[in-house]
């Protein structure tokens, strides 16, 4: 299995020479086979969306989008995706089932999925705030949701759970091709369950059921220790907790993931080094970064 950062930054992008080498593009995880075959999964569709294009060798996308939540952060490339808005392009696209489905907002699973999910996403692509809708994109694109529970997507066995965060519905994600794990909880906010041990949030059960034994957890580290009294609220991890997830679950590696828009290049160095002396191997995600599996 071939991880690649497409995407790695939270909340909002951050272009500037203070974040040229880690990247500016927000959430977007690429996901293939193995090394030299194309991506045909991907994680979040965050404006890193677009960097996946690149990996595909001028060919069309081919495969399914995770979404992990439907905040903008994870959202908004879908329509700047050129690999899938082509007519030879064939997507599967599926975004987490809405409590608000039952109100109406979403409909229910079934049959109505496909119109559920599309509903969603066309709350923020369409007119007025953008030209064109989700059923508008070129190619072949199918649209659901997706539940807690096992999943199987492009030859992959997925896990999904939900994860405490704020504003919506968000699920982690457990990816296994029979012989690599990968475990993905982006946007985390483990204080809204309690303190923890450590006062940086509760090691809850399903972050560390889609944690265990993984080859490879990418993890939400928008904050530092230091910033959870102000800024946990908002809805995020501190890389600290992130570290100590992956100990706990035995994990064999972390990718520090969703960085804080502000934070620089400079800043991102510092953290990493925080870990650099610990037993685990701690690695600071950035554009561009592959990590075989």
């Amino acid at each position: 299995m071939l991880i690649t950062f497409c995407g790695v930054r939270g909340s909002t992008p951050a272009p500037g020479a203070d974040y040229v080498r880690y990247g500016g593009n927000t959430s977007c995880v690429a996901v293939a086979h193995a090394p030299g075959a194309a991506p045909v999964l991907a994680l979040d569709a965050g404006t890193g969306l677009a960097s996946l294009t690149g990996l595909l060798g001028g060919a069309a996308f081919a495969g399914t989008i995770l979404l992990s939540h439907l905040h903008w952060d994870h959202s908004l490339g879908l329509p700047f995706f050129r690999a899938g808005d082509r007519d030879d392009a064939r997507v599967t696209l599926l975004v987490p089932e809405q409590e608000a489905a039952r109100d109406g907002v979403g409909g229910p699973s079934g049959a109505g999925e496909a119109g559920a999910a599309e509903r969603l996403l066309g709350q923020v692509m369409s007119p007025p705030f953008f030209p064109i809708r989700p059923g508008e994109l070129r190619g072949s694109w199918e649209f659901g949701t997706i539940s807690p529970g096992q999943h199987k997507a492009e030859g992959f066995t997925v896990e999904a759970r939900e994860i405490p965060h704020k504003g919506g519905r968000t699920l982690g994600y457990r990816v296994s091709d029979g012989r690599a794990v990968l475990a993905y909880v982006t946007d985390h906010c483990p204080t809204s369950l309690g303190p923890g041990p450590d006062g940086l949030g509760a090691y809850h059960e399903a972050a560390v059921e889609l944690a265990r034994g993984a080859d490879l957890l990418i993890h939400d580290a928008q904050l530092t220790a230091e910033e959870i009294p102000a800024e946990a609220a908002w809805g995020h991890a501190a890389a600290e907790y992130a570290v100590g997830l992956a100990a706990r679950a035995g994990a064999r590696r972390v990718a520090l993931f969703h960085h804080k828009p502000s934070r620089t290049d400079e800043q991102l160095d510092a953290i990493g080094r925080r870990f650099a002396a610990g037993p685990l191997p701690v690695l600071v995600a950035a554009e561009g970064l592959s990590v075989e599996l």
